[in-house]
């Protein structure tokens, strides 16, 4: 069995297609069709039949396609590993981030990573905190920045990078926006604006409601931190959000607050249990674990030897 069969074989099963997996892969259907006939024959099975115009698996090429895409994978990091051992200073780092950390704290990981080692490589792929989970369970990324960052987990390591506190938001002609505090009670007759059920934010919000004996009306849900902070801004309601993620201006400004009881969330990043990562993925993994945030805006994350 070579190699090239399996690539083959993976490329018209994702196609479903002979042209069309041809093209892609930048040869003659001949030589596809070949291969593909060659396979079968070595494992003695059909692993497609004709529906129509395109090609479906059968029941053993679906069961083939997954360890097919196994061994291609596995190829394909063994590869690269050798490479960056290689040359470490011109690799490619996968990372997954939520949204709420690509607006606050993202770029200056990247920026001041970049200056250290100017030919690396970033893939970066957003994603809610399940995604970026399963991204990196499935190998689509090495690392991810998450939060809340899980404490335990059957497939992932966790590390937390720092815990942040979660501020009121509010209308700036609100009655409470002039306190330094509130009380988070002070908010039960409020409208809410919350994040989608989908967002790890949500939950963080509703059982800090729920302890201080309410639960919030969401009038409004959003899927990114400037949608919620415009609408609280424009009088929609009120919210809690990371204190991060209102570290830089938008042209629409709500009142922030500090809360009583504090509400914070966990920041971390997260990497397959049990698997050593590519060595340039290791080095960000250890730069990110050397930041904390700053107490100057401006100045979004320091590196804690103040370097």
């Amino acid at each position: 069995m070579e190699l090239r069969q399996l690539q083959y074989f993976v490329k018209v099963a994702k196609k479903q297609h002979m042209t069309q997996a041809a093209e892609e892969l930048r040869v003659a259907q001949s030589a596809v069709s070949r291969q593909i006939r060659h396979l079968e024959e070595e494992l003695g099975v059909r692993l497609f039949v004709q529906k129509g115009r395109n090609l479906q698996l059968t029941p053993a090429g679906s069961l083939f396609l997954s360890r097919a895409e196994h061994i291609l994978t596995d190829l394909e990091r063994a590869v690269g590993e050798v490479r960056e051992f290689l040359d470490p200073e011109a690799g490619e780092i996968r990372v997954g981030f939520p949204h709420s950390v690509s607006v606050s704290i993202l770029p200056a990981f990247i920026s001041c990573f970049k200056k250290e080692h100017p030919n690396v490589k970033f893939r970066l792929k957003q994603g809610t905190y399940t995604s970026l989970i399963r991204d990196v369970t499935e190998g689509e990324i090495d690392l991810a920045i998450i939060s809340p960052c899980p404490e335990t987990h059957e497939l992932v390591k966790g590390e937390v990078m720092l815990t942040e506190e979660l501020l009121a938001v509010l209308p700036p002609n609100h009655a409470l926006a002039g306190c330094k505090s509130i009380r988070l009670e002070q908010l039960k007759e409020e409208p809410f604006v919350m994040f989608g059920e989908q967002y790890s934010l949500r939950p963080i919000v509703m059982n800090a409601c729920l302890k201080a004996g309410f639960v919030p009306k969401i009038e409004f849900e959003g899927d990114e931190t400037d949608t919620i902070r415009g609408l609280v801004a424009a009088g929609m309601g009120v919210s809690l959000l990371p204190e991060l993620a209102l570290r830089y201006s938008t042209h629409i400004e709500p009142c922030v607050v500090k809360v009583d009881p504090k509400v914070t969330r966990t920041v971390g990043i997260i990497r397959r249990r049990d698997e050593k990562l590519p060595p340039v993925t290791e080095l960000f993994g250890r730069f990110l674990m050397e930041f904390q945030p700053s107490a100057d805006p401006g100045r979004p994350m320091d590196r804690l030897d103040g370097a």
